[in-house]
């Protein structure tokens, strides 16, 4: 059975800096493209960053270019994101998702494309 679980959430200040961490099980990792979303609280989930199944190539919200990182290592089967400059609006729940079948290359920013999807790890940015 496939598992997504993440990890490194947290509570920090304004301004500073969270990693999350997302390790897979169960599937071949590197066929797999993946994303990270996220959902307020009342809201609906929205993306954050995508990446291809090699990592060449990566995609991001507007609202987080140039603080956010998506990464991968594939040897590892995990997937994190980098988050700096945090600010008290991206107080959510961060959610990782994986989908196959994408060709290599391209990476996958709507969330109902994704097949599986992480229990989801909560970041709050007191104001």
């Amino acid at each position: 059975q496939v598992q997504l679980v993440e990890s490194g959430g947290g509570s920090v200040q304004v301004g500073g800096s969270l990693r999350l961490s997302c390790a897979a099980s169960a599937l071949i990792f590197s066929n797999y493209a993946l994303g990270w979303f996220r959902q307020h609280p009342g809201k609906e989930r929205e993306f954050v960053a995508a990446i291809s199944r090699s990592g060449v190539t990566k995609d991001y919200a507007d609202s987080v270019k140039g603080r956010f990182a998506i990464s991968r290592d594939n040897a590892k089967n995990s997937v994190f994101l980098q988050m700096n400059s945090l600010k008290p609006e991206e107080t959510a729940v961060y959610y990782c998702a994986a989908v196959s079948g994408i060709t290599t290359g391209y990476y996958v920013t709507q969330d109902t494309k994704y097949r599986y999807w992480g229990q989801g790890t909560q970041v709050t940015v007191p104001s």
